[in-house]
């Protein structure tokens, strides 16, 4: 787990201070080394820099000025093979192949036993190096091979291209800036901005789906001219005609074996689970499971006990969370696990609050309770946390899942939409659901951002009309089942919001996130099974519950679906120092000529439901977003 960043310069070569720059900017993601590679007119050359450890410093010379038009910067976080043999950028022995990686490939003991017998021999026992020489044997075809987290950038010297890549659900963010004097890309857009080709400019038909979706969906971000690699892609770079091709190794949906059983699905998803969590238990470093005391993260601490005897959990306590923490000790008694609870006062979420709202790049409708997590962990010298996420995704965990047959059956009267003509919150809200013509649009409703219309009247009319409001371009199948459902939320719940957030919020503090439910093995299989074992329209996660029952408590069986995030809601209405920070950066954004005023003051003194708290503080993180990444 760790942080790249690199640039090729089309035209020119260009000074390194660059690389520098950017890699310093990622530096809280690798604080155990850092490292360079720089290449002028084909000839490269590995540079230590001035973080990199000691016997680093001893083999390569320190980065200072140098101009180049190809270059690799690299944070490394020491999770396997602690040695310097893991350093990076990596090269291959012929130092025709250079590779910078961050993530884990679970799979890789295999890739290596595979490759051996095929003649190659390693130094190191990291997965980078299987990753170099499975690249020198397989080509790109070696990504479907990869079950993991990665994001990555392949240097071939050989073949004269350039190779950027993203696991198949997007674990691991990538992003990057084509213009025309080069590409840059990195890990955290904080490093692309701080390239000389790169102007930080507002992308609003980014921030348009950001409000819409609480996110911004790849690959679109907030910035113009910057992208997010969307997952299960690569891009392809022709170093001689600057030639650019982005291709997809990996999608849903895949096909459906309507012969499963509901008894051989309980069975193969537990095996699968079992084993997903045994790779990912694999680190030189120790590992915890952050439990919130629900069926997900839960079963995953019950389960990983027979692999780990020494496992330890822990739980984050906030206002409200008594429950959870309850039952996630109650767990951990009954699977003899040593569990810590770590309790976050209300004044530690508001001194941090504007730091960790900036330090997402883009505006934000929560608190974060995950940098908490993360900063639990680091400070109590773990670096490897399981968690629970991808769960709800991927058996279908979402309370508003559960309105999918009704909506199925409603659409049939939208037509009555253009008819409602009264004003008033509850008729936008009719108006709304019977303006919900397919699954993408059912999909969006179910993410609680800004109503279209509200997003209209929320922007001004000049800034508004540039938006690209249609937005088919994200639509997928389009299946009018489950199945169509299921695509939006792995691609767009999970990629672009939930483990994007996740690896944000953990790589803060130097933490990597593991997700044992994203396995390839398992991913592939429950999208391989018939709808009515995965979906019944009546309880959130049937399967999952029913391969967790002889595991888990009754109490945790039973507990209702709750999120695993601060209430919002309560510090708006309740705590004067949240309602001034808030009112004064709204004051702020009202004279930034962005958006309507008198629509802003609107929403704040008529702020009711959860919803509303919502959507004005989509507005505060905006301001927030703007103050830290455009203001001199």
């Amino acid at each position: 787990m760790c942080g790249i960043c690199g640039y090729y310069s089309f035209y020119q070569n260009i000074s390194s201070e660059n690389i520098l720059e950017m890699n310093q900017a990622i530096q809280h993601r690798g604080p155990d080394d850092e490292g360079f590679w720089i290449c002028k007119n084909g000839f490269g050359k590995s540079f230590s820099g001035e973080d990199s450890t000691s016997g680093i410093k001893r083999q390569f010379p320190i980065l200072g000025e140098e101009m180049s038009d190809l270059a690799l910067g690299f944070r490394r976080l020491s999770i396997v093979d602690l040695s310097e043999k893991g350093h990076q950028p990596m090269l291959s022995d012929d130092e025709q192949i250079i590779i910078t990686f961050n993530g884990e490939i679970y799979n890789f003991k295999k890739l290596r036993e595979e490759l051996e017998i095929l003649g190659y021999s390693f130094k190191s026992t990291s997965d980078t190096e299987v990753l170099i020489k499975a690249y020198q044997e397989w080509g790109i075809e070696m990504l479907i091979k990869l079950d993991g987290m990665f994001a990555l950038c392949i240097t071939d010297l050989i073949r004269k291209k350039l190779v950027l890549a993203r696991d198949r659900v997007g674990m691991k963010p990538l992003f990057y800036h084509q213009g025309e004097h080069g590409l840059v890309w990195a890990s955290e857009i904080k490093a692309i901005v701080k390239h000389e080709f790169v102007r930080a400019e507002i992308n609003w038909n980014g921030v348009y789906t950001n409000f819409l979706f609480q996110t911004t969906l790849a690959p679109e971000t907030c910035f113009q001219h910057i992208f997010s690699l969307e997952p299960g892609a690569f891009m392809t770079v022709d170093l001689n005609d600057r030639t650019f091709t982005t291709e997809k190794f990996w999608s849903l949906p895949l096909k459906v074996n309507e012969s499963i059983t509901e008894e051989e699905a309980i069975k193969k998803v537990d095996t699968l689970l079992s084993k997903s969590i045994s790779e990912q238990l694999y680190a030189d470093v120790p590992v915890t499971v952050m439990m919130s005391g629900g069926i997900d993260s839960t079963l995953i601490a019950s389960k990983s006990k027979p692999f780990n005897e020494d496992i330890t959990a822990y739980t984050i306590s906030y206002q409200f969370s008594e429950e959870e923490v309850k039952n996630a000790s109650l767990a951990a008694k009954h699977f003899e696990l040593i569990h810590h609870v770590e309790k976050v006062s209300d004044k530690e979420i508001l001194e941090q609050l504007k730091e960790n709202i900036q330090h997402f790049e883009e505006p934000y409708s929560s608190l974060e309770v995950l940098m908490n997590a993360a900063k639990y962990a680091h400070e109590n010298g773990c670096k490897v946390v399981l968690s629970g996420n991808g769960a709800d995704e991927l058996f279908g965990g979402y309370s508003h899942t559960l309105k999918l047959n009704r909506w199925l059956m409603m659409k049939n009267f939208n037509f009555i939409s253009p008819l409602i003509v009264t004003k008033g919150k509850f008729s936008g809200r009719v108006k709304n659901y019977f303006s919900q013509n397919c699954m993408f649009d059912f999909f969006r409703q179910s993410q609680t951002g800004m109503r279209p219309a509200e997003a209209k009247h929320i922007f001004r009319p000049e800034i508004y009309k540039g938006i690209t409001t249609n937005l088919c371009r994200y639509h997928l199948s389009e299946s009018n089942n489950y199945s169509g459902y299921f695509e939006y939320d792995m691609k767009y719940s999970l990629s672009s919001h939930h483990v994007f957030r996740d690896d944000l919020s953990a790589m803060k503090y130097g933490v990597e996130f593991r997700y044992p439910y994203l396995s390839n093995s398992l991913i592939d299989y429950v999208a391989s099974l018939p709808e009515n074992i995965r979906f019944t329209g009546k309880q959130n996660k049937p399967l999952l519950r029913k391969t967790a029952k002889k595991y888990l408590p009754e109490e945790i069986l039973n507990m209702p679906k709750r999120g695993f995030s601060f209430p919002l809601h309560h510090y708006l209405k309740n705590e004067q120092s949240v309602r001034d920070f808030a009112s004064e950066n709204l004051e702020r954004l009202k004279k930034r000529n962005f958006f309507n005023p008198d629509v802003i003051d609107e929403w704040w003194y008529n702020l009711k439901d959860d919803y509303d708290f919502v959507k004005i503080w989509q507005l505060v993180t905006f301001e927030l977003w703007y103050q830290k990444y455009f203001e001199k």
